[in-house]
């Protein structure tokens, strides 16, 4: 109605041959209403759109403070996990090197054991060694001993026999010359006979 109102006034004021005192006037009048209108809608979409841009934007921002939120817990998580597990890494590590001073000393008791039996055993077998030739020794003298007495036995028994073998040759030789002698002078007898 407003621009019936406009429009009225101009078709009566002054004849058409007369140009308008501006195009924007004339624009106004035709179009002024629907431009306001449009305007309208478009402030409306404006204010609609920074709206939702503004509820976006905290959607958005909200969305990444949770995100930044479970990511800060997630980092959180997992560095209390990586302690926890170099806790007990460290831990495992204290044990196992616990674990391998134990072993070595026990290697080490062992070892000693080994020497002080190896050096038992030998002590012993320096004994029994010791112990062994000194029979072996006196056995030895014995058997040395014995051997000589036979010996002696055996070489006064070859000398009683080789006495009486001296005396028997030198009996025999007496007899033989006594017989020869004799016998030579019963021969001479007979030649003087």
């Amino acid at each position: 109605m407003t621009i019936i109102a406009d429009q009225a006034p101009a078709a009566s004021g002054p004849a058409p041959s007369t140009p308008p005192e501006s195009l924007d006037q004339v624009r106004d009048i035709l179009f002024g209403g629907q431009m306001r209108m449009v305007d309208a809608r478009l402030q409306g979409l404006e204010a609609r759109m920074q709206q939702e841009q503004a509820s976006m934007r905290a959607e958005f921002t909200r969305e990444l403070a949770e995100v930044d939120e479970t990511t800060k817990k997630g980092i959180a998580q997992l560095g209390e996990q990586l302690a926890t597990e170099r806790t007990r890494r460290a831990e495992d590590l204290k044990a196992l090197s616990a674990d391998m001073k134990d072993l070595v000393k026990s290697l080490e008791r062992r070892h000693q054991a080994l020497e002080e039996a190896a050096s038992q055993a030998d002590a012993e077998l320096r004994d029994h060694l010791v112990r062994q030739s000194a029979v072996q020794s006196a056995d030895l003298a014995r058997t040395a001993e014995r051997l000589s007495n036979q010996l002696e036995q055996v070489s006064t028994k070859l000398q009683n026999e080789k006495l009486d073998t001296s005396a028997l040759a030198s009996g025999l030789t007496d007899f033989v010359s006594r017989l020869t002698s004799n016998g030579y002078n019963a021969a001479k007898q007979k030649t003087k006979d």
